[in-house]
């Protein structure tokens, strides 16, 4: 079985993954969703929470033994992006959505060493604009972006462009694929159910309109 199956397996077990196809989701976007994902969830469960805490780590250390600091994207992926810190032995920053509007007016939270170079942790890639964003506001501040890890993407191919446009490499430990594929096999979806899945994810903007 490969990594994406078995999380795929372990996301559904918690309902870090819900797959809807006959009473769609409404995202923040306004988009409408047959499937929801929170992997927040994983972080309330010990076991699974460790299982996401080293493959993550375990990919930095393999694809980028160069690596200097880790920084997570806030909010989803701040608690994520410690855990890989602290096993790496890595110094730790976060970037936020925007810059506070009081106190310092930080947009990076935390210290990393002048200029190094940093791996950025994302718990959910989904059109990618703000895991992008908190890319930029990184070299901004000078600091080196030689990758991001995540634990799940949707594989939209706006994303996918983002990503090659802003030369950004993305290694993820579960996608959509691997979920429906997990989801067919424990009867979680039907096969009826596939042909909607696969038109939701080609024009996910305008699916259910």
């Amino acid at each position: 079985m490969t990594l994406e199956n078995l999380f795929a397996q372990k996301l559904l077990q918690v309902e870090a993954v819900k797959l809807q196809p006959d009473t769609p989701f409404t995202w923040a976007s306004g988009w409408h969703s047959p499937i929801y994902c929170d992997n927040r969830k994983t972080l309330s469960y010990p076991a699974l929470r460790s299982f996401v805490k080293i493959e993550l780590a375990r990919l930095v250390a393999e694809k980028y033994p160069e690596a200097e600091g880790i920084a997570g994207v806030a909010t989803g992926a701040i608690a994520q992006g410690a855990l890989v810190a602290d096993t790496l032995g890595l110094p730790f920053c976060y970037v936020r959505s925007k810059a506070k509007d009081h106190g310092m007016g930080n947009l990076i939270e935390g210290t990393l060493p002048t200029g190094c170079k940093v791996v950025v942790v994302e718990d959910l890639i989904s059109t990618g604009g703000s895991s992008l964003k908190a890319v930029e506001a990184l070299r901004a501040a000078g600091f080196q972006v030689i990758g991001m890890v995540a634990s799940f993407t949707y594989g939209f191919p706006i994303a996918e462009q983002a990503f090659a446009d802003a030369k950004v490499e993305l290694t993820t430990l579960s996608n959509y694929e691997a979920v429906v594929e997990a989801a067919l096999a424990i009867n979680y979806i039907k096969p009826e159910h596939l042909d909607l899945l696969a038109q939701w994810r080609k024009a996910p903007s305008q699916w259910g309109k």
